[in-house]
């Protein structure tokens, strides 16, 4: 077996440790080197006294278990290049299957567990999956519901109990077979190719129909290897898997974690993350930036509470942040500067490392954008984030910050062995080891994604002259005017979640003569304003929508938006309280907000408001 290749830094880089670049022969060096350590866990309950109990699974077991399902996957007849879908929750099972059809060369199809009958069908059919594994109850009957338009899936496997015949993991495993499996896998595993697929994910874009992303096991060995230069992971480390192993982040993340012997705690349900956080103190995460977005309204909200805690809570995050940047520019801090931080860690900063489970050796963001002021929140806490981006189409990995090497307000600096290009339309152009082989059955959309090997990324932005990466704004995001003034609405959108009081902003404007804007307040924040402001009624809808509420909210847009150009100043606005969820079509499973979604929700909202306007502008008024 090859040495394993050191980087100048004298980091282990996984992928020279194999000659096929493929995952399971990572995972075979894996177990070689790391055996007995703990793999996997999942909790499973608490005890008398309060701590959590867990099934933890080492190396060894976990690829034992592995070899048990690939068994079984050859028993049942998938051969090499067969889809099976994966449609369940984060837990062990998932990546015990993921790495099971890699060791026989079948293509695991993810599906998210939040998916409709409708995505289900689309996703099935469009792979021409043979076999199905499901979580449990829940998502055996939005496949039942599909069922009958899905010939091909000859056979589903749940993870979990289920009321019918449907069989379980445990009782698939153990059916009757002739013949030498054993060998049949080895024999497929002496097959396996770097160029093979190792997925076909679905996209989860905010517009148009999901599209089949093939990636291969070269591309994300290619991926392992590029963090592995730029972070220090180590055995020791942990990470938990909260995002949902159906979407391309978490899904390489966890095969970072795995080639590196780490351990994986897995989540199955997100919103349970802030008490998981405490309670598994990881030393690895990777996020969208909902999270971090939460830590840092949550801990604004309980400083505002008294003016002597918002003092000090802004004393300590200015001095926080001064020495952070004296250590950016290669400074050492005074002592003075250094004594202040002692006590600003005692008092406060010390609190928001507590909030998101300690200190991290990686903590990650991407899949969306996230704020500046964010950044320097954590940064000044000691916790600087390492943002990247990416798109399922790049394995996700486009670009990323690392620990020693970054610049807050940028993605980072593209991935070792990828390259960079700006477009037309500023478009940013990627090409590299991790690209895609292309769209499942459809020559088509791969041709206008992929042009001389270039990586069409939809997304607009621009290099720094110190190489980092800035994006401002998704092409099809951008909003262009009646008057075809060209806004982008990120931005805009990002300057107004600043404040607390508004946890969705939605631009809307597209065609129409102006800007107007589609909030949804924070209820516990509506709720403090109403009281100062002596408004009362027992509808929080009503709340929403009463004239001082309204005019306070146009006034703290005002006062944000007042130094944009004209084109992208906000004439008037509208609140509603309906949750944005991912049930309801309102947000992407990485909690992006669906833009389009959004406007034909609130349609009628939406044109009354522009109707409004222009009726009071006909006459001279201003919105009342």
């Amino acid at each position: 077996m090859a040495a394993e290749k050191q980087t100048s830094a004298g980091k282990r880089v996984p992928g020279d440790s194999i000659e096929v670049k493929h995952l399971d022969r990572l995972l075979s060096h894996v177990v070689h080197v790391h055996g007995n350590r703990p793999a996997t866990r999942i909790k499973t309950g608490t005890s008398a006294d309060g701590t959590p109990e867990y099934k933890v699974q080492t190396y060894r077991e976990f690829d034992a278990r592995v070899q048990s399902i690939a068994r079984a996957l050859v028993r049942d007849g998938i051969q090499r290049g067969d889809r099976v879908a994966l449609f369940a929750n984060n837990c062990p099972e998932w990546s015990q299957i993921d790495y099971a059809l890699a060791r026989i060369g079948g293509v695991p199809v993810p599906i998210y567990a939040t998916s409709t009958p409708e995505q289900i069908r689309h996703i099935v059919a469009d792979s021409d999956a043979r076999l199905m594994f499901v979580g449990g109850e829940s998502e055996l009957g939005r496949v039942r519901e599909a069922h009958e338009q899905l010939p091909h899936l000859e056979r589903i496997i749940s993870l979990g109990a289920v009321t019918d015949d449907t069989p379980e993991l445990d009782q698939w495993l153990v059916a009757e077979v002739d013949g030498d499996l054993d060998a049949e896998v080895a024999r497929r595993r002496e097959q396996a190719a770097g160029e093979d697929l190792a997925s076909i994910i679905y996209t989860s874009g905010t517009t148009g129909e999901p599209k089949g992303v093939m990636l291969t096991h070269e591309a994300l060995v290619a991926q392992i290897d590029a963090v592995s230069m730029m972070f220090d992971i180590q055995p020791t480390d942990h990470s938990l898997c909260f995002l949902p192993l159906s979407h391309a982040l978490e899904r390489a993340w966890t095969s970072v974690v795995l080639s590196h012997g780490c351990l994986n705690t897995y989540l199955p349900n997100a919103r349970e993350v802030a008490d998981a956080l405490m309670e598994v103190q990881p030393t690895l995460l990777v996020s969208v930036p909902k999270l971090y977005e939460t830590v840092y309204k949550v801990a604004r909200e309980r400083a505002a509470a008294s003016p002597v805690k918002k003092t000090v809570f802004d004393w300590a995050l200015r001095v926080g942040g001064q020495n952070q940047r004296q250590y950016r520019k290669g400074r050492t801090p005074s002592t003075l500067l250094q004594t202040q931080r002692a006590l600003a860690d005692k008092l406060v900063l010390k609190n928001i490392r507590q909030a998101i489970g300690g200190p991290k050796a990686v903590m990650a963001c991407g899949g969306a954008p996230i704020r500046k002021e964010v950044e320097e929140f954590f940064s000044a806490a000691g916790l600087p984030i390492q943002v990247g981006y990416g798109l399922t189409e790049a394995s996700p990995l486009v670009s990323f910050n690392s620990k020693q090497d970054f610049k807050i307000g940028t993605a980072g600096r593209v991935m070792h062995g990828g390259e960079l290009a700006i477009g037309q339309d500023s478009e940013i152009l990627y090409r590299g080891p991790n690209v895609m082989k292309g769209y499942w059955n459809n020559p088509e959309a791969t041709a206008e994604a992929l042009k001389d090997g270039w990586l069409q990324t939809g997304d607009a932005g621009y290099v720094d002259v110190d190489g980092f990466l800035v994006i401002t704004d998704r092409i099809k995001d951008i909003i262009v005017t009646l008057g075809g003034k060209n806004v982008a609405p990120q931005q805009i959108e990002g300057l107004l979640l600043a404040d607390p009081l508004f946890e969705h902003a939605v631009l809307i404007g597209e065609g129409r003569p102006f800007l107007t804007l589609l909030v949804r307040p924070s209820l516990p924040q509506l709720k403090d304003l109403a009281a100062k402001l002596g408004v009362t009624s027992e509808k929080d809808e009503d709340l929403a929508n009463d004239q001082r509420i309204l005019d306070e909210l146009r006034a703290r847009v005002a006062k944000v938006t007042e130094k944009l150009p004209s084109q992208e100043q906000i004439k008037d606005l509208r609140t509603s309280l309906e949750e944005f969820s991912i049930e309801n079509g309102l947000l992407t499973p990485t909690l992006k907000v669906r833009r389009r979604e959004v406007e034909k929700k609130f349609a009628t909202m939406i044109d009354d408001m522009y109707a409004k306007l222009a009726e009071r502008r006909k006459h001279g008024g201003e919105h009342k």
